[in-house]
């Protein structure tokens, strides 16, 4: 978690640390700072709360600068606090740092510096690295200052455990920013005059979309005239900049309210985008062999969060398109558990981000065990795609809100592909089958367009169920991972307790818990289960809940007999419907929040994308 920014250049940097800042924290929002070389010394700006309150502390400190890093922060060691807010520097203040990820050696460091004499002014584990570069620098010897700190960096780094990103300014170098990527995301913007250092591509993106994504072990130096690339061995590494697809616009709100929305709306445009690649030659961008293929017996599917629930659907897809046995782990329990090799076994790692650590350790862990590995993820040059043998993206854009989206249903639509595909090349389903399945797929931007006109609908239910102390949410089959997804979505942006269950499972324990008016929403289209859901939605209205239906218009007069509300989306194929279906329970999510006046974009407590175990 925790957002990085730096900035070097013939400018005044401020103005592009703080810009950075705001477009990174969704990375992390408990506290920020910047600091700044400015006439031979540092200047550092720290505020406790949103990227706005270290704005207005720059405001009136004033300082200046043409080179300084900046940090929004979500804490992991130590309380949010001034004290505990990056930039960290060094006793004589003149070596600062921003950091992000884990030091796992940090205590050990610490007890050994603080015996050298070192004086701690914080409780975080980023402040060893200012320390440790300090106390190298005594011992390191080069012709300038600026190779001098280079090799003082370098041998930091060796010395340090964990995962961790982070960047470094000198005052004795002050147009100098170095870089080093380890197991945590940093990118570098390539600008004319100026470069950039961050942890995501949105918080320079106004200014270039010119961008090098690092490797775990590079250590990048930035100086207004050029940027340097060195590997693990110290040595100089080409790197091929990429140009990225978005521009500013796409991480702007555009005009909604809250990115959450914005992003709701987006997801016509990220669908169509992602299918774009699912041509003829999709198992040729994927790099899987036909004959590969053809040999899998096994799948295991390993996600976090909401990508979890995309791995859920994705399940039922590859057992009925392609034949498959599968599986699905949370990545923190693949981790960890017990997993028998087993030979002509593929592991599929789901994430937005492509830099969630428990998701890099589940593949990790598929890597030593044999298994070939797919990364489905929306995040070019992300860890996870590089650990991967082979890799499907979601062009999806940026994702800012942390509750997930447009990601989301991008994630089920690749699935989806993958398996009809699969399901061809293995012969599990007919060419006249895939065809079929190949024509919805691609017909499902439209349907998703048609679906977002219900947010009038949904907007004007919630405020009758609004201030409900519990909701229920019920699915079948494809739509039970909905149901799981539509229930974290109202927790995670809410605070309001949720929880969602197989509707076969409501009389096995779950509906003790409703009573006279708890809002019960049932996934319900009309599809071979639509009578079990009716079953189900007589037993939760028999115990006094306000049922609220989301089905297709085919389903909408029988289902109006056995609910209270109802929520009509467009139908399509059985497979794709949960896609629909998400929809109205995102729009549901988001106007509960906002009727409660919820921090929708940036829930308390939760941070974008988990970088730390």
């Amino acid at each position: 978690m925790c957002g990085i920014i730096g900035y070097v250049g013939d400018k005044n940097s401020v103005p592009f640390l703080i810009e950075g800042l705001k477009r990174l924290e969704y990375r992390g929002y408990d506290s920020a700072g910047i600091a700044v070389a400015e006439n031979g010394h540092i200047h550092r700006v720290r505020a406790v709360g949103k990227v706005a309150e270290l704005e207005k502390a720059s405001l009136l400190e004033n300082p200046r600068g043409c080179c300084g890093i900046g940090h929004t922060r979500w804490a992991t060691h130590g309380k949010p606090s001034q004290e505990n807010s990056h930039p960290h520097t060094d006793c004589s203040g003149d070596i600062v740092v921003v950091h992000n990820g884990i030091i796992e050696n940090y205590l050990s460091l610490k007890e050994k510096l603080q015996a050298l004499g070192h004086k701690f002014q914080s409780e975080t584990d980023t402040e060893v690295i200012a320390h440790l570069i300090e106390e190298n620098l005594k011992h390191v010897h080069a012709e300038t200052d600026e190779q001098r700190f280079f090799r003082a960096v370098m041998k930091t780094s060796d010395e340090l455990q964990g995962a961790f990103a982070y960047g470094v300014l000198w005052a004795k170098t002050p147009n100098q920013i170095i870089g080093v990527k380890n197991q945590s995301p940093l990118v570098v913007g390539l600008g004319e005059g100026e470069n950039f250092l961050a942890s995501d591509v949105p918080a320079f993106l106004k200014y270039t979309n010119k961008v090098l994504f690092l490797e775990d072990g590079q250590t990048v130096v930035l100086r207004p005239e050029k940027t340097v690339v060195y590997g693990m061995d110290g040595k100089e590494t080409k790197v091929k900049p990429t140009k990225v697809a978005w521009d500013q616009k796409t991480a702007e709100k555009s005009g909604f309210k809250h990115f959450m929305l914005k992003e709701i709306y987006d997801q016509p445009q990220a669908l169509e985008d992602t299918l774009r690649t699912a041509q003829a030659d999709f198992m040729r961008i994927l790099g899987l062999k036909t004959e590969d293929l053809r040999r899998i017996k096994n799948i295991y599917l390993v996600a976090c969060g909401t990508a979890y629930h995309a791995a859920l659907i994705g399940k039922y897809y590859l057992e009925n398109f392609a034949g498959v046995t599968a599986s699905v782990d949370l990545a923190s329990e693949f981790k960890y558990r017990t997993i028998p090799p087993a030979k002509d076994t593929l592991c599929i790692a789901v994430s937005q981000s492509g830099e969630t650590a428990d998701t890099l350790g589940a593949v990790k862990k598929a890597k030593e065990l044999g298994f070939k590995r797919l990364a489905i993820c929306n995040v070019l040059g992300s860890g996870l795609t590089r650990a991967c043998g082979s890799v499907f993206y979601t062009h999806c854009g940026p994702e800012i809100s942390v509750a997930s989206t447009k990601a989301f249903t991008s994630q089920i639509i690749s699935l989806y592909a993958l398996s009809i595909f699969l399901g061809h090349a293995s012969g599990n389903i007919s060419r006249g089958q895939f065809d079929k399945l190949y024509k919805e797929m691609m017909a499902l931007p439209k349907a998703v367009a048609e679906t977002l006109k219900i947010e009038y609908d949904v907007r004007h239910l919630t405020k009758k169920v609004y201030k409900a102390n519990r909701f229920i949410f019920l699915g079948r089959n494809v739509d039970y991972p909905i149901a799981l997804e539509g229930a974290l979505k109202l927790k995670e942006i809410s605070y309001t307790s949720a929880e969602g269950f197989a509707a076969g499972e409501i009389k096995h324990g779950p509906i003790s818990v409703i009573d006279k008016g708890t809002p019960v929403i049932i996934l319900m289209p009309k599809d071979h289960l639509f009578d079990k859901m009716l079953s189900a939605a007589q037993e939760c209205r028999a115990r006094g809940a306000f049922v609220i239906a989301v089905t297709t218009p085919d389903g909408s007069e029988e289902a109006a007999a056995v609910t209270d509300k109802r929520i009509l989306v467009p139908k399509t194929g059985e497979y794709l419907q949960p896609v629909l279906n998400v929809i109205a329970l995102q729009f549901f999510a988001y106007w509960v929040a906002k009727r409660l006046g919820r921090d929708i974009d940036q829930p308390r407590n939760l941070a974008k994308s988990v970088t730390v175990e």
